[in-house]
């Protein structure tokens, strides 16, 4: 072992004390001699944790990714750790396979309690020397005001943050990026879709019926707690108690694993069984109240037709799927693309921008044929390695895996090419855009998280003092949501493929007698015509038995009812020959949360000067710096002046963002203030600009200078923003300048 080896394994004996860590372990449940179905009903005795319901300050550890770190010792502590999520996944497999559908539920409470004390664990004996000051980080963001709390004048609003001029134009650049990486280079359409939603289209989605929590609040201060997860943080730490008898315990794990489908009567008993009071300040709970997270509201004056601010962006594309098809020629696969902000009304936000009432997606929804997922580009992008946090080695407490996409698609870890295609490409932008390679990890949702929709889904987890956090969700969402919107409306979200040969079919087919129908139906002829011709054989034969015996049926499209005889309606039988067949597209969904991407990078990026404590700047990427470069006149002498104008102008024609900091301070001074908001080059014009027409030009983190012609800065600076030119290709073909930043 390397002396580097020897010191880590010094540092990690004194300060975790692993035999002392064993010892306690060893006292747990889970490793007493127990039948499988008895320990599994039995918490995992983890370390006491608070209760934050509110926001703490504190000084966390910047932490790094366990596999950035495989030392065999913390392999030897984390070695049982990972045995019992083993077990308890093997036992969770086999209640499954079993059927017995409480139990597993059980077992998979027990299991996340022990994947969540491993991942800690990791998380602990993984992280470096250095201190991460969250604070510090929060107070240069706040005072160089990349984002506030909104409306702080009047005491702010939870859950709602303003961008300033510099969280402006870093989220701007970060969007132009991704249009350029997304939608330019693959070919996508791009929309722009409303945000008020009328109710029947979240009513098909589904979001109507799912999006509705229970709350209580305190009777006294009128704070809201979302009731489950009040209910959860209680339990868990009731069941953590030594005094805490096995009977509770085993009522407890009962309750945990059934905790997503109780009633609201039952959750209330809960609260009364349990003692549960307010967590901040004891008071007594309300009554469970049901709270829908959509913000809803009245579309027009007469507050008929009601809606809501959509809760994501997607809907906006799948119901113009159709006029989208049309662009594309009628072919597959196309992708639709749309950035705009969404709405959730969360009960108790926290976290800064990763959980907010108002947010910015950006989203695509690639269509395909579900019988070839293959993708034509898939060959370039086939030997990214990745780091896959697969369903299985969650469930095995194993660590995640280093693996090329193309070998995890071969192998049927990642569900298809086009699904694996766009992981590869999500990972690529991430690191682009100023993710730590280091903290993303790309982690499969596991059998009990999984849409039933779903065929796969992984979520690109960023690494920050808040832990793993979700940021970007790509998804296999199958034909679900066409289908949805197929059913509710009538219309038929269809795409055609050619068949290899003509065949000959039998169809059932509704025949309405269209003169009779406009007589009657007036202007909702055409709404019934298309629900008729919308409906599958299954639907059709069923109408024509309603038919055969009532003579008439009765059918409801939207908000009305209407009544069709034999005389307008008949269902037919016919042969025809086809040259195409219908399909409900496929659809490969990936999901960016801007604002939780952009405060990961903020972590990820935030830096102190090792020579100077007290100076902390941003090292963002230039593709997304807010100004790619500042202008910094040595003096504020008339002859400087001239050629603070000709910079200025060279820069802004070559489409340079610029700032100009001519205040008297000294350069040194001016130069950490440039760096705190991101500026990643800085031009100093000095005495020598005078006598030779030559000025200096600066890199933020490494801050080496180089000095060159002012004709040349322009490009230069506008090469080095794009990527198409690198610091060290500049330091390469301009002489370096000594100069000491007092």
């Amino acid at each position: 072992m390397s002396l580097t080896g020897h010191v880590v394994l010094l540092r990690l004996l004194f300060a975790y004390k692993p035999t002392s860590f064993l010892r306690q372990l060893s006292s747990t449940s889970i490793w007493r001699s127990q039948s499988p179905k008895l320990y599994s009903n039995q918490p995992l005795n983890k370390s006491k944790l608070p209760l934050n319901w509110g926001s703490t300050k504190y000084k966390p550890k910047l932490r790094v990714p366990f596999y950035a770190m495989a030392d065999d010792k913390i392999e030897e502590i984390l070695g049982p750790l990972r045995a019992a999520v083993k077990e308890q996944g093997d036992l969770v497999r086999k209640l499954k396979d079993a059927g017995d559908e409480l139990e597993t539920k059980k077992a998979v409470v027990e299991l996340k309690a022990r994947k969540k004390l491993l991942e800690d664990k990791e998380l602990e004996l993984t992280s470096k020397d250095e201190d991460f000051d969250r604070p510090r980080m929060e107070d240069l963001l706040k005072r160089r005001f990349f984002y506030d709390q909104s409306f702080a004048i009047y005491g702010g609003v939870t859950g709602q943050y303003d961008f300033g001029p510099m969280g402006c134009a870093t989220k701007a650049n970060f969007l132009n990026f991704w249009r350029q990486f997304f939608v330019l280079e693959e070919g996508m359409l791009e929309v722009d879709c409303s945000i008020l939603t009328p109710e029947p289209v979240l009513k098909a989605s589904g979001h109507v019926d799912r999006f509705a929590d229970l709350m209580v609040k305190d009777e006294k201060t009128g704070e809201c707690f979302r009731l489950d997860h009040l209910i959860k943080a209680n339990l868990e730490k009731i069941g953590k108690e030594k005094t805490t008898a096995a009977e509770t315990k085993d009522r407890i794990s009962t309750i945990l694993s059934q905790l997503d489908g109780l009633t609201k009567d039952e959750m209330s008993g809960i609260l009364v069984e349990f003692k549960i009071t307010s967590p901040t300040t004891g008071n007594p709970l309300t009554e469970p109240l049901e709270f829908n997270l959509m913000f809803s509201t009245l579309i027009g004056p007469t507050g008929l037709v009601k809606g809501f601010l959509r809760p994501e962006t997607a809907q906006g594309i799948f119901v113009n799927f159709k006029r989208l098809l049309e662009f594309s020629q009628g072919k597959l696969p196309f992708a639709a693309a749309q950035i705009g902000n969404a709405f959730r009304n969360e009960i108790s936000p926290r976290s800064g921008l990763l959980r907010v009432r108002e947010f910015t997606m950006a989203e695509i929804e690639h269509f395909c044929d579900s019988s070839n997922l293959s993708h034509p580009k898939f060959a370039d992008i086939k030997d990214t390695v990745m780091i896959l946090y697969s369903a299985c080695d969650q469930m095995d407490g194993k660590r995640p895996s280093k693996i090329p996409i193309g070998d995890a698609v071969a192998s049927g870890l990642v569900a298809n090419e086009t699904l694996g295609y766009f992981l590869a490409r999500i990972q690529t932008f991430l690191h682009k855009v100023g993710v730590n390679p280091d903290k993303l990890r790309f982690r499969q949702h596991m059998g009990n998280e999984m849409a039933h929709y779903a065929r796969d889904c992984w979520d690109a987890e960023c690494l920050t003092s808040y832990g793993w956090v979700e940021c970007v969700g790509c998804a296999d969402r199958s034909a679900y949501d066409l289908n949805q919107h197929t059913k509710a409306t009538g219309v038929k979200l269809i795409a055609e493929r050619k068949l290899p040969a003509p065949k000959k079919i039998e169809v059932v087919q509704a025949n309405l007698n269209k003169a009779l129908v406009g007589k009657n139906f007036k202007k909702d002829a055409k709404a019934i015509n298309d629900y008729f011709a919308a409906l599958n054989e299954e639907d059709l034969l069923e109408i024509e038995k309603k038919l055969a015996s009532d003579g008439a049926v009765e059918v409801t499209i939207g908000q009305a009812t209407f009544k069709l005889g034999t005389d307008i309606l008949t269902i037919g039988k016919s042969e025809k020959t086809v040259h195409v067949e219908e399909f409900v597209p496929n659809v490969i969904e990936p999901s960016f949360g801007v604002g939780r991407i952009l405060y990961s990078i903020f972590e990820h990026n935030f830096k102190i000067r090792g020579d100077d404590a007290q100076r902390t700047y941003l090292a963002l990427p230039p593709l997304i710096a807010p100004v790619k470069c500042s202008v910094l006149p040595l003096s504020n002498k008339s002859e400087l002046n001239a050629f603070v104008t000709q910079v200025v102008q060279q820069l802004r024609k070559n489409e340079v963002s610029v700032k100009v900091d001519d205040s008297s301070g000294s350069i040194g001074r001016r130069y950490a203030r440039t760096d705190e908001i991101a500026i990643p080059f800085g031009i100093t014009i000095d005495f020598e600009t005078v006598k030779n027409e030559t000025v200096t030009l600066r890199e933020r983190d490494t801050t080496l200078q180089v000095r060159l012609p002012i004709d040349k800065v322009g490009l230069t600076v506008r090469d080095l923003s794009t990527g198409a030119l690198t610091w060290t290709e500049v330091l390469n073909n301009f002489p370096k300048f000594e100069s000491q930043e007092a």
